[in-house]
């Protein structure tokens, strides 16, 4: 097949980005190094506004439509809100509509060199999966984070329940690890599912979003910690921004914990990674844990190209024993894509 980076070098169609941000920047970025020509960008209504982005006034699609006619859109943000979802299915009935994948912490795209150079590891990974949708959702991820084919997230996509209730299967009185907690969403689905409590741990690097996790969870029993995880403790670099965006590699210093240290003297049933594309440090700073106490584990796999490998392997070498599973929720780009280890 042809990724679709090679795809648009050849279009002789206009192409247009549908969407503004740091996602429209990164993949603007790509287009320029492989000199792929833009020709206009366009946002959804209640987007558009006067504005200018990248040096292209943002059109809406009714404007995108009378100055082009017919084109190529590349989605360029992420959503899992219904009313998007639903406009990307009315744009692609009227347009090629495809949504480059640029990773969300940087480091390499995802293309057809990526994917021939880390054949084996990508077999040996998908080889590890525990069920048919799992393997599904392998196959049609990894295709379209080469051809871009929407298409391909709506036919593997589930619910979060289905996770949950299948596979994760919380019950009263289990303890929860929550690395990356942002303002305490996470704790309050964690306890609306499992009622009764063990105990609770959670760590959030963001100083922004760590007073909105100590406003919203005043009055519960449970541990906060305003850290980065990582695989050793000490301070690393860190960029604040107030958001789920914070990530490690900034200009700023954090101080950081292990997840060893945290189970030192407390074991968790179950522990969520979604720390901004540190979660191989994460796992790697949880090493006794994992070989000892087996918790159940969430991993996000979209923050990094090679988290579709690196992840299960590292995981499985520290434990054989897991069972690996994955799943992808509603969300266009591959994000909120998930691997489970039980």
């Amino acid at each position: 097949m042809t990724d679709i980076w090679t795809r648009l070098k050849s279009e002789t169609k206009p192409i247009l980005l549908y969407g503004t941000g740091n996602g429209a920047d990164k993949i603007l970025d790509e287009l320029e190094r492989l000199k792929i020509k833009v020709s206009g960008v366009f946002a959804s209504s209640g987007f558009v506004r006067d504005r200018i982005f990248r040096g292209f006034r943002v059109l809406s699609l009714a404007e995108a439509e009378e100055l082009f006619g017919d084109f190529i859109a590349l989605f360029s943000f992420g959503s899992n809100r219904p009313e998007v979802i639903e406009n990307i299915k009315s744009i692609m009935q009227r347009h090629t509509l495809l949504a480059p994948e640029v990773p969300v912490c940087g480091g390499a795209i995802f293309n057809m060199d990526f994917a021939k150079k880390h054949k084996d590891k990508l077999e040996k990974a998908y080889s590890l999966l525990a069920d048919e949708q799992s393997k599904k959702v392998f196959e049609q991820t990894t295709l379209f984070k080469l051809d871009g084919d929407i298409s391909r997230l709506f036919a593997c996509e589930t619910p979060e329940d289905e996770a949950f209730n299948n596979i994760i299967r919380l019950k009263e009185g289990d303890s929860f690890l929550d690395l990356g907690a942002y303002n305490g969403d996470t704790v309050a689905d964690f306890i609306k599912r499992v009622g009764k409590y063990s105990h609770i741990t959670a760590v959030e690097p963001d100083k922004k979003s760590f007073a909105k996790l100590v406003r919203n969870t005043n009055g519960l029993n449970l541990r906060l910690i305003n850290a980065a995880i990582s695989e050793s403790c000490g301070p690393i670099p860190f960029s604040f921004k107030s958001s789920r965006g914070s990530a490690a590699d900034g200009d700023d210093l954090i101080n950081s914990v292990t997840i060893d240290e945290i189970c030192r003297e407390t074991a968790f049933d179950y522990i969520k990674f979604d720390v901004e594309g540190k979660e191989l440090e994460a796992i790697c700073g949880g090493k006794k844990t994992i070989k000892k106490d087996r918790p159940k584990m969430l991993v996000s796999a979209y923050h990094k190209s090679d988290d579709y490998f690196s992840i299960p392997l590292t995981v499985i070498d520290l434990n054989p024993d897991y069972k690996i599973y994955m799943r992808h929720y509603p969300y266009v780009p591959a994000w909120d894509t998930n691997f489970y280890f039980i």
